[in-house]
């Protein structure tokens, strides 16, 4: 059960997260979709611990949980991950109220699999730094990191905009700074402008 942390609960996402609640089953149809074409590439059965960092309102915690992993979501706001946490599908799913822009309250190397969507594109280039090394950590065999890639599209672009992240500055640099802080990165291209990279962590 997460406990809520004031200092992390706050902004844009904290206001919105009902909203994202609407879109918690089709979310989860969609990573559904994923996860199975990334078991194509790769044999999740083989792990037994994930830590979905950034897990919103649990979507896909749930379907990794549904392919039989321990799993374990990590996401700032408290309001998001309640939604995942009040789905009975979801009962044995470990949400936890923490940020990976900070040390997160686990072990080195505590979980087998790390995943983070659509998370980084969002972060100035310091604190995806800090996501990185926290990744780093916490991983012992496979990262996959679900985001945009080079490709711009213009309705993202305006979005993106909007939002006021760093984007553009993300996706001019996603494929060096994957290679800079991982030891091997394998892309799968999910469609023009969204990949899955997955990436072998470094040893801390």
């Amino acid at each position: 059960m997460a406990k809520t942390n004031k200092k992390l609960d706050r902004g844009i996402f904290h206001v919105i997260a009902p909203i994202y609640g609407l879109f918690y089953n089709s979310q989860k149809k969609k990573y559904s979709d994923v996860v199975n074409l990334l078991q194509t590439n790769i044999n999740l059965s083989q792990y037994k611990s994930i830590i979905d960092i950034g897990c919103g309102t649990g979507a896909m915690c749930s379907v990794l949980n549904q392919k039989g992993l321990k799993v374990t979501g990590v996401e700032p706001v408290n309001k998001m991950i309640k939604v995942g946490m009040e789905k009975k599908e979801n009962s044995n799913i470990n949400f936890v109220q923490a940020s990976a822009l900070e040390k997160t309250p686990f072990k080195d190397k505590n979980f087998d699999v790390s995943f983070t969507s659509y998370v980084l594109h969002g972060l100035k280039e310091h604190e995806r730094q800090l996501i990185y090394n926290e990744i780093n950590r916490l991983t012992k065999h496979v990262v996959i990191i679900y985001d945009y890639n080079e490709n711009r599209a213009i309705l993202t672009d305006i979005i993106e905009w909007l939002e006021k992240g760093d984007y553009f500055n993300f996706i001019k640099s996603v494929k060096n700074e994957m290679n800079d802080n991982f030891s091997t990165v394998n892309i799968i291209n999910i469609n023009s402008h969204v990949s899955l990279y997955i990436c072998t962590p470094k040893k801390v």
